[in-house]
């Protein structure tokens, strides 16, 4: 394994993206930058799709992460919403696919186990373990960007023991896990 690889977090949404960058050296994590990207101006969504694309590339161009981790979207009641950020979801997929960056997916309920040892746990609950776990002095403005870097944390903590979720290294790879995508 790597001894130091650089790991952006991704959390999607179409109102705000949260983001987070981590750096690994060796055994120990220390925090490169997290932030949002306010989408709410926006008012056409293929705008904020395309914005979502934009601002990730930007992240990838400026700190050339290694890795991306990203949430998936989970199964809830609106249908509407669940597309919406399926969509985010996919565009910034994308961006990190035509760099090259390998993609590791991980579940809302992965992710707060990962960092806090309990799957249900609250948004407050993770950025208060996270602010142990890397150093922050605060806690940000918005819980997207905690959001976002624990999804960096938790791959960082699942690369130690070799397992993730889903994993894709590029559009042929995505494709053929995911055929019925193809429609």
């Amino acid at each position: 394994m790597k001894t130091e690889r650089i790991i952006l977090g991704i959390d999607p949404g179409t109102t705000i993206m949260g983001y987070g960058l981590i750096l690994q050296k060796n055994n120990q994590i220390s925090l490169i930058r997290m932030g949002v990207l306010k989408l709410n101006k926006l008012g056409n969504q293929a705008l904020k799709l395309k914005r979502i694309f934009e601002r990730t590339l930007e992240l990838i161009n400026e700190y050339h992460p290694d890795e991306l981790a990203i949430e998936a979207p989970f199964f809830g009641k609106n249908v509407q919403s669940m597309l919406k950020l399926g969509r985010a979801q996919g565009v910034a997929m994308a961006a990190a696919l035509y760099k090259n960056i390998p993609i590791f997916e991980y579940s809302p309920k992965k992710i707060k186990q990962s960092i806090t040892g309990n799957g249900n746990a609250s948004k407050e609950q993770v950025a208060s373990m996270l602010q142990r776990l890397v150093q922050l002095d605060e806690q940000p403005e918005y819980f997207d960007a905690t959001d976002g870097l624990a999804a960096a944390v938790c791959h960082y903590f699942q690369g130690k023991t070799g397992s993730q979720e889903k994993s894709y290294k590029g559009w042929g790879a995505f494709l053929a896990q995911n055929p019925d995508r193809l429609k």
